[in-house]
């Protein structure tokens, strides 16, 4: 077998180069997304400084009425317009990173930063975290266009700006790296994960630099849980597990129920939840926008069951009704807010029945965070250092991961799938992808036991038009040839050729991933 040994600092491997481009995308992702999360906040306090306003002055709801149905219909026009924009654009940015989707980076990134401000920062239940995610992938995109790079290179450039904006959204560098590498990209290469990470950690100083260092939720809580409460784990994770179905039976629906709807145009779609939100903002001005301050406040606050059964609903329904307007905005705080505040109904539920103290209802919001956010993206591991990172300590790992996996289970007996990729296919399939030719490169490594796991190259039936570039074993880079033998975590990149990439990189990803015995 012929070796080539090529090392972080190789021209040929190109990680001296790799790593520049990584820091540019990190350090210019992380002022971007700076600015869109200051902004946001600016415009959630302004719309609760207008409404306490409106409490001694109803008058002026009329006029703000008027005000956010023109704003909504403007939102609208932009959204139908520039369909890349809708959402939290993780579907786009995953459907560019398989080779089925592109965009021009410059028209979507000034359209979602000002389209998410107005429509996150007007007090809809969406989150920053899915824009933050697209705002950075475009950044990576643009600045690999700007230099002489392959298409490998271009798509690690679109990745680390996608890990970098959710670093910068939430000031989690490590579990911002593995949801993109687990959720999005489905890559680990050496090539990838280095860039990725060198890229959340350079936003995330930027962002520290605006936010400061206290964590992103930043829960009082116990920092012992006692043993003895273990089986109340359990019993939370089969109940957030149900939820989860539910929550990704109405998202994945939302579109196909909304487009029943033949007298309602697509572009009057947020008309509905700007006019909800009003007397939202004027009653409950605490629960507006994706939720960082609810889950902070939830522990302080210690509301009673009835208001808290109350606020799970309300965040439900309209954090649904916000998405199906097809706004910039994405679900993944959402998702937490609604397992904090499930967490605290959990525990003042049990309070009342005389089997908890309610003092550990920091510690409920903390874990149901975790769980419903594991079983509705079907990446416990992820959701494990997500909340870890976010709440700043590691005095809850073995709670967290008891409800994350109890959770996840309950999901993957229901039949769940992972909610980005179902709404990945779910977009994907509304585009063109069937017509997209010419060449497009894709990784896959190689799982224990897989079907390519001790093959020679030359032995499996590879896709027509598709070729081995590289193949990488930790450091190092074989030199393909017909007789090289695989190996488990070995990372293939593979040229694949004319209109079925997808059907391609399906198949190979199958055989890369899936037992031989299947």
């Amino acid at each position: 077998m012929q070796l080539e040994r090529r090392r972080f600092y190789s021209p040929n491997y190109g990680n001296s180069r790799q790593i520049g481009r990584a820091i540019m995308i990190g350090l210019v992702t992380g002022l971007v997304v700076s600015f869109f999360r200051l902004s946001i906040q600016w415009g959630l306090t302004g719309v609760q400084t207008a409404f306490g306003y409106f409490h001694h002055h109803p008058w002026g709801l009329l006029p703000w009425t008027v005000g956010s149905i023109i704003l909504a219909l403007l939102l609208g026009y932009l959204t139908q317009h520039y369909p890349n924009i809708k959402g939290s654009g993780i579907p786009q940015v995953e459907g560019q990173l398989m080779g089925q989707f592109e965009e021009a980076w410059w028209p979507v990134l000034w359209r979602k930063f000002f389209g998410g401000i107005l429509s996150i920062g007007s007090g809809l239940f969406l989150g920053r975290e899915g824009p933050s995610i697209q705002l950075g992938a475009t950044v990576g995109q643009g600045i690999a266009e700007h230099g002489q790079v392959t298409p490998v290179e271009r798509r690690v450039g679109i990745a680390s700006g996608a890990a970098a904006g959710l670093s910068a959204a939430f000031n989690a560098p490590i579990a911002s790296s593995m949801f993109i590498l687990e959720e999005v990209y489905h890559n680990f290469s050496p090539l990838v994960w280095l860039s990725v990470f060198i890229s959340a950690l350079c936003a995330n100083l930027v962002s520290m630099q605006f936010f400061g260092l206290k964590p992103d939720l930043n829960v009082p809580h116990e920092s012992v849980f006692p043993l003895a409460q273990y089986w109340q784990l359990v019993v939370l994770g089969l109940l957030l597990g149900l939820l989860g179905r539910l929550y990704q039976l109405v998202i994945l629906n939302l579109g196909a129920w909304t487009r029943r709807l033949k007298w309602l145009k697509p572009a009057w779609y947020p008309v509905i939840p700007f006019v909800l939100v009003i007397p939202i903002a004027w009653l409950w001005p605490q629960t507006l926008g994706g939720g960082n301050e609810l889950i902070v406040g939830l522990a302080q606050m210690q509301p009673g069951l009835l208001w808290l059964v109350w606020l799970f609903v309300l965040r439900f329904v309209f954090s649904m009704l916000s998405y199906a307007s097809e706004l910039p905005g994405g679900i993944f705080l959402p998702i937490l807010t609604l397992g904090a505040v499930f967490g605290a109904v959990y525990s003042a539920g049990m309070a009342q029945l005389g089997l908890l103290p309610l003092h550990y209802l920091p510690n409920y919001v903390i874990y149901a965070m975790a769980g419903y956010f594991a079983c509705i993206s079907k990446a416990p591991f992820t959701a494990i250092l997500l909340i870890t990172e976010m709440v700043g300590t590691m005095a809850h790992l073995m709670p967290l991961a008891v409800v994350a996996i109890i959770a996840y289970l309950v999901d993957d007996l229901l039949g769940g799938r992972p909610v980005y990729y179902a709404m990945f296919e779910n977009f994907i399939h509304q585009r063109p992808h069937a017509k997209l030719r010419g060449l497009t490169q894709m990784t896959t490594t190689i799982f224990a036991g897989a079907q390519l796991d001790g093959m020679a190259i030359k032995d499996f039936a590879w896709p027509v038009g598709s070729l081995v570039l590289a193949v990488y074993r930790g450091e190092d880079q074989l030199v393909p040839r017909g007789d090289t033998k695989l190996q488990v975590g070995d990372t293939l990149v593979i040229q694949l050729t004319g209109a079925q990439h997808l059907q391609e990189q399906a198949q190979i990803n199958a055989a890369a991933h899936q037992s031989a015995s299947k």
